[in-house]
Protein backbone atom coordinates (compact mmCIF):
# COMPACT_ATOMS: atom_id res chain seq x y z
CA UNK A 1 0.00 0.00 0.00
CA UNK A 2 1.25 3.25 -1.10
CA UNK A 3 -0.05 6.76 -0.09
CA UNK A 4 -0.25 9.57 -3.31
CA UNK A 5 -0.26 13.05 -2.29
CA UNK A 6 -3.37 14.83 -3.69
CA UNK A 7 -1.03 16.24 -6.24
CA UNK A 8 0.59 12.88 -7.04
CA UNK A 9 3.68 13.42 -4.86
CA UNK A 10 5.02 10.20 -3.35
CA UNK A 11 7.58 9.16 -0.55
CA UNK A 12 11.20 8.13 -2.46
CA UNK A 13 10.80 4.47 -0.98
CA UNK A 14 7.02 4.08 -2.30
CA UNK A 15 8.67 5.57 -5.71
CA UNK A 16 10.86 2.37 -6.11
CA UNK A 17 8.32 -0.10 -4.91
CA UNK A 18 6.14 1.41 -7.70
CA UNK A 19 8.76 1.12 -10.68
CA UNK A 20 9.17 -2.27 -9.48
CA UNK A 21 5.82 -3.45 -9.29
CA UNK A 22 4.57 -5.81 -11.63
CA UNK A 23 0.67 -4.56 -11.06
CA UNK A 24 -0.44 -1.20 -9.48
CA UNK A 25 -4.36 -1.35 -8.61
CA UNK A 26 -6.26 1.99 -7.58
CA UNK A 27 -8.96 4.22 -8.09
CA UNK A 28 -8.81 6.04 -11.84
CA UNK A 29 -7.82 9.33 -10.08
CA UNK A 30 -4.92 7.66 -8.37
CA UNK A 31 -3.46 5.96 -11.51
CA UNK A 32 -3.52 8.90 -13.52
CA UNK A 33 -1.97 10.80 -10.81
CA UNK A 34 1.39 8.18 -11.12
CA UNK A 35 3.93 8.33 -14.11
CA UNK A 36 3.44 4.95 -16.54
CA UNK A 37 6.11 2.86 -16.25
CA UNK A 38 6.90 0.51 -19.37
CA UNK A 39 5.18 -3.10 -19.06
CA UNK A 40 3.26 -2.49 -15.94
CA UNK A 41 0.11 -3.61 -15.52
CA UNK A 42 -2.39 -0.83 -14.39
CA UNK A 43 -6.21 -1.81 -13.22
CA UNK A 44 -8.85 0.39 -11.15
CA UNK A 45 -10.53 -1.35 -8.52
CA UNK A 46 -13.42 -3.17 -9.09
CA UNK A 47 -17.28 -2.55 -8.48
CA UNK A 48 -18.53 -3.29 -6.21
CA UNK A 49 -15.26 -3.69 -4.48
CA UNK A 50 -16.10 -5.83 -1.45
CA UNK A 51 -17.53 -8.80 -3.30
CA UNK A 52 -14.64 -8.78 -6.14
CA UNK A 53 -11.47 -8.09 -3.84
CA UNK A 54 -10.80 -12.17 -2.52
CA UNK A 55 -10.87 -13.35 -6.49
CA UNK A 56 -8.59 -10.07 -6.85
CA UNK A 57 -6.82 -10.50 -4.74
CA UNK A 58 -6.38 -14.36 -5.55
CA UNK A 59 -5.63 -13.94 -8.82
CA UNK A 60 -2.63 -11.65 -8.59
CA UNK A 61 -0.89 -14.04 -5.81
CA UNK A 62 2.79 -14.18 -6.49
CA UNK A 63 2.99 -11.32 -8.33
CA UNK A 64 4.74 -8.08 -6.70
CA UNK A 65 1.73 -5.56 -6.37
CA UNK A 66 1.21 -2.11 -5.52
CA UNK A 67 -1.95 -0.55 -4.08
CA UNK A 68 -2.29 3.28 -4.46
CA UNK A 69 -4.40 5.29 -1.87
CA UNK A 70 -5.46 8.63 -0.82
CA UNK A 71 -2.64 10.07 1.99
CA UNK A 72 -2.76 7.34 4.80
CA UNK A 73 -4.10 4.19 3.44
CA UNK A 74 -4.77 3.37 7.35
CA UNK A 75 -7.33 6.49 7.25
CA UNK A 76 -10.64 5.77 6.24
CA UNK A 77 -8.87 4.30 3.24
CA UNK A 78 -8.66 1.06 1.27
CA UNK A 79 -5.65 0.21 3.64
CA UNK A 80 -8.03 -1.37 6.19
CA UNK A 81 -9.81 -3.26 4.00
CA UNK A 82 -6.57 -4.89 2.44
CA UNK A 83 -5.48 -6.08 5.73
CA UNK A 84 -8.66 -7.75 6.55
CA UNK A 85 -8.67 -9.29 3.40
CA UNK A 86 -5.06 -10.43 3.17
CA UNK A 87 -3.75 -10.53 6.67
CA UNK A 88 -1.21 -8.12 8.28
CA UNK A 89 1.70 -10.02 7.09
CA UNK A 90 0.87 -9.71 3.42
CA UNK A 91 0.60 -6.00 3.07
CA UNK A 92 2.94 -3.36 3.90
CA UNK A 93 1.98 -0.08 3.99
CA UNK A 94 4.12 3.51 3.21
CA UNK A 95 1.42 6.12 4.32
CA UNK A 96 1.78 9.94 2.57
CA UNK A 97 0.82 13.05 4.88
CA UNK A 98 -2.81 12.44 5.49
CA UNK A 99 -5.49 15.00 4.81
CA UNK A 100 -6.43 14.89 8.57
CA UNK A 101 -3.04 16.31 9.07
CA UNK A 102 -3.16 19.28 6.47
CA UNK A 103 -6.59 19.89 7.94
CA UNK A 104 -5.32 20.23 11.40
CA UNK A 105 -2.25 22.35 9.82
CA UNK A 106 -3.96 24.29 7.59
CA UNK A 107 -6.75 25.11 10.61
CA UNK A 108 -3.51 25.50 13.22
CA UNK A 109 -6.12 22.18 15.37
CA UNK A 110 -4.00 20.19 17.49
CA UNK A 111 -4.83 16.28 17.52
CA UNK A 112 -5.25 16.56 21.36
CA UNK A 113 -8.35 19.19 20.88
CA UNK A 114 -9.84 17.83 17.84
CA UNK A 115 -11.86 14.81 16.60
CA UNK A 116 -12.23 13.26 13.64
CA UNK A 117 -15.23 11.98 11.82
CA UNK A 118 -15.49 10.13 8.81
CA UNK A 119 -18.39 10.08 6.52
CA UNK A 120 -16.66 7.70 3.50
CA UNK A 121 -19.43 5.38 3.10
CA UNK A 122 -21.60 6.24 6.17
CA UNK A 123 -24.47 8.37 7.41
CA UNK A 124 -24.15 12.29 7.20
CA UNK A 125 -25.83 12.41 10.75
CA UNK A 126 -22.77 10.67 12.68
CA UNK A 127 -21.39 13.76 13.06
CA UNK A 128 -24.29 14.67 15.65
CA UNK A 129 -22.70 12.09 18.05
CA UNK A 130 -19.53 14.88 18.36
CA UNK A 131 -21.50 17.80 19.21
CA UNK A 132 -20.80 20.10 22.11
CA UNK A 133 -20.47 23.45 23.17
CA UNK A 134 -16.74 24.66 21.91
CA UNK A 135 -16.48 20.95 19.96
CA UNK A 136 -14.34 21.11 16.92
CA UNK A 137 -15.08 18.32 14.48
CA UNK A 138 -12.57 16.81 11.36
CA UNK A 139 -15.14 15.28 8.07
CA UNK A 140 -14.20 13.33 6.27
CA UNK A 141 -16.34 13.78 4.11
CA UNK A 142 -17.22 11.50 0.35
CA UNK A 143 -18.32 14.27 -2.26
CA UNK A 144 -19.87 17.31 -2.75
CA UNK A 145 -23.20 16.97 -1.46
CA UNK A 146 -21.65 16.03 2.44
CA UNK A 147 -21.37 20.10 2.80
CA UNK A 148 -24.90 21.02 2.70
CA UNK A 149 -26.34 17.92 4.10
CA UNK A 150 -24.53 18.19 7.22
CA UNK A 151 -24.85 22.21 7.81
CA UNK A 152 -28.76 21.15 7.09
CA UNK A 153 -28.20 18.53 10.21
CA UNK A 154 -26.85 21.19 12.51
CA UNK A 155 -28.96 23.61 11.60
CA UNK A 156 -32.04 21.10 12.20
CA UNK A 157 -30.51 20.41 15.28
CA UNK A 158 -30.14 23.97 16.87
CA UNK A 159 -26.85 24.65 16.08
CA UNK A 160 -27.41 27.03 12.40
CA UNK A 161 -24.60 29.10 13.70
CA UNK A 162 -21.85 26.18 13.72
CA UNK A 163 -18.82 27.50 11.96
CA UNK A 164 -18.00 25.35 8.94
CA UNK A 165 -14.70 25.56 7.40
CA UNK A 166 -14.30 23.70 3.75
CA UNK A 167 -10.72 23.16 3.13
CA UNK A 168 -10.54 21.81 -0.59
CA UNK A 169 -7.70 19.79 -2.64
CA UNK A 170 -5.39 20.46 0.11
CA UNK A 171 -1.93 19.73 -0.52
CA UNK A 172 -2.33 20.92 -4.53
CA UNK A 173 -1.57 24.45 -6.45
CA UNK A 174 -5.24 24.39 -6.23
CA UNK A 175 -6.43 24.40 -2.35
CA UNK A 176 -9.05 26.65 -1.65
CA UNK A 177 -10.48 27.70 1.76
CA UNK A 178 -14.52 28.57 2.28
CA UNK A 179 -16.11 29.37 5.74
CA UNK A 180 -19.88 29.88 6.03
CA UNK A 181 -22.48 28.93 9.26
CA UNK A 182 -24.27 25.76 9.11
CA UNK A 183 -27.33 27.11 8.16
CA UNK A 184 -25.23 29.46 4.82
CA UNK A 185 -23.86 25.94 4.09
CA UNK A 186 -27.26 24.02 4.14
CA UNK A 187 -28.41 26.47 1.21
CA UNK A 188 -24.87 25.88 -0.67
CA UNK A 189 -25.27 24.12 -4.01
CA UNK A 190 -23.01 21.03 -4.46
CA UNK A 191 -21.75 22.14 -7.90
CA UNK A 192 -20.14 25.01 -6.07
CA UNK A 193 -18.15 22.69 -4.03
CA UNK A 194 -14.84 20.53 -4.90
CA UNK A 195 -15.40 16.99 -4.10
CA UNK A 196 -12.04 16.43 -2.66
CA UNK A 197 -12.38 18.35 0.76
CA UNK A 198 -12.66 18.60 4.14
CA UNK A 199 -14.85 19.92 6.75
CA UNK A 200 -13.51 21.91 9.91
CA UNK A 201 -16.82 22.16 12.31
CA UNK A 202 -16.66 24.29 15.00
CA UNK A 203 -18.84 24.60 17.46
CA UNK A 204 -19.72 27.91 19.83
CA UNK A 205 -18.84 27.14 22.91
CA UNK A 206 -22.64 28.68 24.54
CA UNK A 207 -24.53 26.20 22.46
CA UNK A 208 -26.93 24.87 24.50
CA UNK A 209 -29.19 22.77 21.79
CA UNK A 210 -26.92 19.45 22.15
CA UNK A 211 -27.37 15.88 22.79
CA UNK A 212 -23.35 14.95 22.92
CA UNK A 213 -23.50 13.35 27.08
CA UNK A 214 -22.03 9.97 26.35
CA UNK A 215 -23.56 9.15 30.25
CA UNK A 216 -26.57 7.36 29.97
CA UNK A 217 -29.46 8.96 30.62
CA UNK A 218 -30.29 11.50 27.86
CA UNK A 219 -33.58 13.53 28.34
CA UNK A 220 -36.90 11.48 27.62
CA UNK A 221 -37.76 14.36 25.48
CA UNK A 222 -34.66 13.87 23.60
CA UNK A 223 -36.76 10.47 22.01
CA UNK A 224 -39.76 10.79 19.60
CA UNK A 225 -42.05 7.83 21.42
CA UNK A 226 -45.40 6.98 21.94
CA UNK A 227 -44.88 6.15 25.75
CA UNK A 228 -43.21 3.52 25.10
CA UNK A 229 -39.98 4.51 26.32
CA UNK A 230 -37.43 3.35 29.20
CA UNK A 231 -37.68 6.39 30.95
CA UNK A 232 -34.04 8.51 32.21
CA UNK A 233 -33.57 6.63 35.39
CA UNK A 234 -34.40 3.40 34.60
CA UNK A 235 -32.25 3.45 31.12
CA UNK A 236 -29.36 4.44 33.08
CA UNK A 237 -29.68 1.94 35.43
CA UNK A 238 -30.00 -0.50 33.02
CA UNK A 239 -26.99 0.78 30.73
CA UNK A 240 -24.51 0.71 33.58
CA UNK A 241 -25.40 -3.00 33.69
CA UNK A 242 -25.49 -3.56 30.06
CA UNK A 243 -21.78 -1.74 30.15
CA UNK A 244 -21.34 -0.85 26.71
CA UNK A 245 -17.86 -1.18 25.56
CA UNK A 246 -15.62 -0.80 21.81
CA UNK A 247 -17.03 -2.80 19.33
CA UNK A 248 -19.33 -4.74 21.05
CA UNK A 249 -22.96 -5.83 19.69
CA UNK A 250 -26.21 -5.03 22.03
CA UNK A 251 -29.42 -6.69 21.03
CA UNK A 252 -32.40 -4.00 22.33
CA UNK A 253 -35.67 -6.34 22.05
CA UNK A 254 -38.66 -5.02 22.11
CA UNK A 255 -37.28 -1.53 21.47
CA UNK A 256 -39.91 0.65 21.88
CA UNK A 257 -38.67 4.12 20.98
CA UNK A 258 -35.52 2.70 20.56
CA UNK A 259 -33.19 4.54 24.01
CA UNK A 260 -31.60 1.37 24.86
CA UNK A 261 -30.03 0.93 21.84
CA UNK A 262 -29.19 4.62 21.07
CA UNK A 263 -27.19 5.07 24.30
CA UNK A 264 -25.67 2.24 24.02
CA UNK A 265 -24.20 3.44 20.36
CA UNK A 266 -23.51 6.70 21.63
CA UNK A 267 -21.43 5.38 24.52
CA UNK A 268 -18.54 4.84 21.52
CA UNK A 269 -18.29 4.93 17.90
CA UNK A 270 -17.64 1.31 17.37
CA UNK A 271 -20.53 0.00 19.67
CA UNK A 272 -22.99 -1.69 17.78
CA UNK A 273 -26.69 -2.52 17.95
CA UNK A 274 -29.63 -4.12 16.70
CA UNK A 275 -33.72 -2.88 17.53
CA UNK A 276 -35.76 -5.99 17.36
CA UNK A 277 -39.32 -4.33 17.36
CA UNK A 278 -42.91 -5.74 16.43
CA UNK A 279 -44.72 -2.56 15.50
CA UNK A 280 -43.47 -1.26 12.25
CA UNK A 281 -44.82 2.10 13.51
CA UNK A 282 -42.34 2.08 16.22
CA UNK A 283 -39.70 0.12 14.17
CA UNK A 284 -39.45 3.05 11.88
CA UNK A 285 -39.54 5.83 14.91
CA UNK A 286 -36.34 4.01 16.58
CA UNK A 287 -34.35 4.85 12.81
CA UNK A 288 -35.29 8.56 13.27
CA UNK A 289 -34.70 8.87 16.42
CA UNK A 290 -31.56 7.05 15.91
CA UNK A 291 -30.31 9.85 13.06
CA UNK A 292 -31.34 12.50 14.90
CA UNK A 293 -29.24 11.44 17.74
CA UNK A 294 -26.03 10.54 15.57
CA UNK A 295 -26.03 6.69 15.26
CA UNK A 296 -27.33 6.47 12.23
CA UNK A 297 -25.90 2.83 11.66
CA UNK A 298 -28.22 1.16 14.35
CA UNK A 299 -29.76 -1.53 12.65
CA UNK A 300 -33.57 -1.87 12.91
CA UNK A 301 -35.35 -5.58 12.55
CA UNK A 302 -38.82 -5.73 12.56
CA UNK A 303 -40.48 -8.40 13.78
CA UNK A 304 -41.23 -10.46 16.86
CA UNK A 305 -38.74 -12.06 19.18
CA UNK A 306 -37.72 -15.17 19.68
CA UNK A 307 -38.54 -15.76 15.84
CA UNK A 308 -37.04 -12.39 14.71
CA UNK A 309 -33.69 -13.32 16.70
CA UNK A 310 -32.73 -16.05 14.29
CA UNK A 311 -29.91 -15.31 12.06
CA UNK A 312 -28.75 -11.95 13.49
CA UNK A 313 -24.78 -11.73 15.17
CA UNK A 314 -24.50 -12.74 18.62
CA UNK A 315 -24.53 -9.85 20.85
CA UNK A 316 -22.51 -8.96 23.91
CA UNK A 317 -25.43 -7.57 25.83
CA UNK A 318 -29.23 -7.89 25.41
CA UNK A 319 -32.00 -5.73 26.96
CA UNK A 320 -35.10 -7.26 26.67
CA UNK A 321 -37.64 -3.80 26.86
CA UNK A 322 -40.79 -6.03 26.05
CA UNK A 323 -42.39 -9.38 25.29
CA UNK A 324 -40.13 -11.20 27.69
CA UNK A 325 -43.41 -13.22 28.35
CA UNK A 326 -43.77 -14.46 25.32
CA UNK A 327 -42.83 -18.36 24.90
CA UNK A 328 -38.58 -18.70 23.96
CA UNK A 329 -38.29 -15.35 24.44
CA UNK A 330 -35.67 -14.99 27.29
CA UNK A 331 -34.71 -18.43 26.18
CA UNK A 332 -33.33 -17.54 23.15
CA UNK A 333 -31.54 -14.49 24.59
CA UNK A 334 -29.78 -16.61 27.30
CA UNK A 335 -29.07 -18.95 25.09
CA UNK A 336 -27.81 -16.19 22.14
CA UNK A 337 -25.09 -14.53 24.36
CA UNK A 338 -21.51 -14.53 23.70
CA UNK A 339 -19.24 -15.61 26.69
CA UNK A 340 -19.12 -13.14 29.31
CA UNK A 341 -22.47 -11.50 27.99
CA UNK A 342 -24.50 -9.41 29.70
CA UNK A 343 -28.37 -9.50 30.25
CA UNK A 344 -30.89 -7.33 31.42
CA UNK A 345 -34.55 -7.46 31.53
CA UNK A 346 -37.21 -5.00 32.78
CA UNK A 347 -40.69 -5.89 34.31
CA UNK A 348 -43.77 -4.01 36.03
CA UNK A 349 -46.12 -6.40 35.56
CA UNK A 350 -47.28 -9.49 38.12
CA UNK A 351 -46.49 -11.91 34.89
CA UNK A 352 -43.22 -10.46 34.12
CA UNK A 353 -42.20 -10.03 37.64
CA UNK A 354 -42.99 -13.82 38.42
CA UNK A 355 -40.68 -14.53 35.09
CA UNK A 356 -37.68 -12.71 36.92
CA UNK A 357 -38.19 -13.99 40.06
CA UNK A 358 -38.00 -17.66 38.24
CA UNK A 359 -35.25 -16.56 36.47
CA UNK A 360 -33.06 -15.08 39.52
CA UNK A 361 -33.93 -18.55 41.31
CA UNK A 362 -32.09 -20.90 38.20
CA UNK A 363 -29.39 -18.28 37.02
CA UNK A 364 -28.56 -15.87 39.47
CA UNK A 365 -27.60 -12.51 39.14
CA UNK A 366 -28.94 -9.15 40.73
CA UNK A 367 -32.63 -8.55 41.00
CA UNK A 368 -33.62 -5.09 41.97
CA UNK A 369 -36.94 -3.27 42.84
CA UNK A 370 -36.51 0.72 41.20
CA UNK A 371 -39.01 3.19 42.37
CA UNK A 372 -38.78 6.82 40.77
CA UNK A 373 -40.65 9.95 41.84
CA UNK A 374 -40.82 13.25 40.62
CA UNK A 375 -42.22 16.65 41.54
CA UNK A 376 -45.99 17.79 40.76
CA UNK A 377 -47.83 21.00 41.21
CA UNK A 378 -50.36 20.13 44.13
CA UNK A 379 -52.54 23.04 43.94
CA UNK A 380 -50.46 25.81 44.77
CA UNK A 381 -47.74 23.56 46.41
CA UNK A 382 -45.24 21.02 45.02
CA UNK A 383 -45.50 17.43 45.94
CA UNK A 384 -44.15 13.85 44.89
CA UNK A 385 -45.81 12.01 42.28
CA UNK A 386 -44.23 7.99 42.26
CA UNK A 387 -43.46 6.39 38.45
CA UNK A 388 -44.98 2.59 37.98
CA UNK A 389 -41.94 0.54 39.93
CA UNK A 390 -39.77 -1.57 37.49
CA UNK A 391 -38.62 -4.87 38.96
CA UNK A 392 -34.93 -5.47 36.98
CA UNK A 393 -33.21 -8.54 36.47
CA UNK A 394 -29.49 -8.53 35.33
CA UNK A 395 -27.39 -11.31 34.91
CA UNK A 396 -23.73 -11.07 33.77
CA UNK A 397 -22.05 -14.67 32.07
Amino acid sequence: MVGVGADGSLQPAAETLLREADVVLGGRRHLELVAPVAGQERRPWPAPLGPALPALMAELRGRQVVALASGDPMLSGIGTTLVRTLGAEAVHVLPSISSVALARARMRWSAEESVVVTLVGRHEARVLREVAPGRRILVLTSGSHSASIVGRLLTETGHPDAVITLLGNLGTDTESRSTKTAQEWAATAADTVPPLHVLAIEIPAGASAWRSSWVAGLPDEAFENDGQLTKRDLRASALARLSPAPGQHLWDVGAGAGSIGIEWMRAHPTCRTTAVEADPVRAARVARNATRLGVPDLRVVEGRAPDALAGLEPPHAIFIGGGATHPGVLDACLAALRPGGRLVLHGVTLETESLLAEAYRTHGGELTRLAVETTHPVGTFTGWTPLRTVTQWSLRL
